[in-house]
C-alpha cells in the first residue's frame, strides 16, 4: 500500500537526516507574504526580498498603505516584483477590511479545509501557500508540494507519473499520515536540495533508491 511505502520513505529520510522538531516558523501574516515571495523564485531570493521588505516597511500597516512601486521596488531580488508587490498589497487591504486589523491567528479557530479555502480566495495564492501558513505557523498537517516535493514523489512513484502540482497537493494529503506530515515534507525538500536534484541526482547514494522508480529505471 502507498501510506505502507510513504512511511518506510520517511523512516529512511529520518534515519539519514533526523526527525525535525515540528516549530513554528514565523506568524501567520508573515508566512502568507513569504510563500508569495517564494513563487517562481529561489529559496535565497525570496529570503531576501522579504528581509528587504521589512526593512523598508517595518509594519504590515506601512506595506498595505504603500505605493505598489514602492513595495515592488522593495521585493526585486524575489523576481516578478510587480506582480507579486500588487498581489500581496491587495491581500493586505482585503485582510484589513474584513477584519480592522492585519493578523491571520483567527485562521486557528477553523477547520484545516476552512483555512484553505480561506487562503486560496486571495489572487495568485493556491495549495502550497496555503498549506505553508497552515503547517508552518497554525501547526495544522496541511502537506506543502513544493518543487521537491513534487518532483521526489514522482520518482518514487508516490504519485503517478504526469501528476501536476496541484493534483499532487490535494493526493499526497489524504496519503501521507497525519503524524508525518512535518517530517516528510522538511525531509524531502532538504533530500531534494542535496541528493534528489533535477538534474544529475545522486541514485548511486540515495537511501531511497531501493523504493524508488526513477533509480530503478537508470541504475
Amino acid at each position: 500500500m502507498m501510506i505502507e511505502k510513504i512511511t518506510r520513505v520517511c523512516e529512511l529520510l529520518e534515519a539519514e537526516y533526523g526527525k525535525p522538531e515540528w516549530v513554528i516558523h514565523h506568524p501567520p501574516l508573515d508566512e502568507f507574504v513569504l510563500t508569495i515571495l517564494s513563487q517562481n523564485t529561489t529559496s535565497v531570493n525570496c529570503r531576501r526580498a522579504f528581509d528587504n521588505l521589512r526593512v523598508t516597511f517595518p509594519t504590515w500597516d506601512d506595506v498595505r498603505t504603500a505605493a505598489v512601486d514602492e513595495i515592488a521596488e522593495s521585493i526585486r531580488a524575489g523576481g516578478l516584483a510587480d506582480v507579486k508587490a500588487a498581489r500581496i498589497k491587495s491581500a493586505l487591504q482585503r485582510i484589513y477590511d474584513q477584519r480592522g486589523e492585519l493578523d491571520l491567528s483567527w485562521l486557528k479557530s477553523l477547520s484545516m479545509d476552512e483555512a484553505a479555502r480561506y487562503l486560496m480566495e486571495f489572487e495568485g495564492v493556491g495549495p502550497k501557500t496555503a498549506a505553508c501558513v497552515l503547517l508552518f505557523s497554525l501547526r495544522q498537517p496541511a502537506f506543502p508540494v513544493d518543487t521537491h516535493v513534487h518532483r521526489i514523489a514522482l520518482r518514487l512513484g508516490i504519485i503517478p507519473p504526469n501528476t501536476n502540482a496541484e493534483t499532487a497537493h490535494v493526493l499526497l494529503q489524504k496519503i501521507v499520515p497525519e503524524q508525518q506530515v512535518y517530517s516528510f515534507h522538511m525531509n524531502m525538500v532538504g533530500h531534494g536540495r542535496r541528493v534528489c536534484r533535477p538534474s544529475s541526482p545522486k541514485c548511486d547514494t540515495c537511501v531511497l533508491n531501493r523504493e524508488c522508480d526513477f533509480a530503478r529505471k537508470h541504475s
